[in-house]
């Protein structure tokens, strides 16, 4: 017997049951580097980052959900306008439909980026070889990641991720969010020269920015990243490095 491959329009529904959409983006070009992409946000991050921008992700569910064979309707229309699709959040590796919803994507003949915090590894490890491109969050030393996640355990999984996304042979990128209250530029350094005697060839710093945390930290003015002289040390660690200031 003869089985064809899905297409996007014949997946079966329980295969994405249980991927919540809270969010869609139409149209980015900075979220997958180089290409044009379309951004799905899905819900839920059991993470407290204190700079988070996406608080309205972080619960499992909202009231505010886009239905899935809503979110390919839209990718069908946008064939030849997209390059690519992003899965971010919130959390894509909570959901036991993101393999799914990553083949039904590649289907329709987008390449895939995936954003994600290495909260759940072994999900990680079962998507990595669909996608084309990964951008993970590295919060902190591996050590230190309950203080910034709130959550007991957070460094173990994020290294764990670190090393899949590594050996996996995939295109990606590590980066940092900086805010002077919560890494000092000797914790920068230290996050750094780890991912380099890892393996790492590519990072990013970003600035923190404000708009829709929903926590108290102080609006710094300036003072978020290392000045140029450390800056220029860290870039020459890596094959290639961005320094990503907020936007006003």
């Amino acid at each position: 017997m003869t089985h064809r491959p899905q297409s996007a329009g014949n997946l079966r529904p329980e295969e994405t049951a249980n991927l919540r959409i809270g969010g869609l983006v139409p149209l980015s070009m900075t979220d997958y580097p180089g290409r044009l992409s379309a951004v799905i946000f899905c819900q839920g991050c059991p993470w407290r980052c204190a700079y988070c921008h996406n608080p309205h992700l972080l619960e499992r569910r909202s009231a505010t959900e886009i239905a899935w064979p809503d979110v390919l309707a839209f990718l069908a229309r946008r064939r030849g306008l997209l390059d690519a699709v992003v899965f971010s959040g919130g959390e894509p590796t909570l959901h036991a439909g993101l393999a799914a919803a990553i083949r039904a994507v590649k289907s329709m003949k987008f390449s895939v980026g995936l954003h994600t915090a290495g909260i759940h590894p072994r999900r990680l490890a079962d998507v990595l070889p669909l996608v084309d491109w990964v951008g993970m969050d590295i919060k902190a030393p591996f050590p230190e990641y309950p203080r910034i996640t709130g959550v007991a355990g957070s460094g173990e999984r994020a290294l764990a991720s670190a090393r899949l996304i590594l050996a996996s042979g995939v295109a990606h990128e590590f980066r940092t969010t900086v805010h002077a209250e919560l890494l000092s530029h000797d914790a920068i350094t230290g996050i750094c020269d780890t991912l380099v005697t890892m393996g790492a060839r590519h990072y990013a710093l970003q600035e923190y920015r404000p708009a829709g945390c929903a926590t108290d930290l102080a609006s710094l003015s300036g003072g978020h990243l290392p000045g140029k002289q450390l800056c220029d040390q860290l870039v020459a660690k890596f094959d290639s490095m961005a320094v990503r200031r907020a936007s006003p």
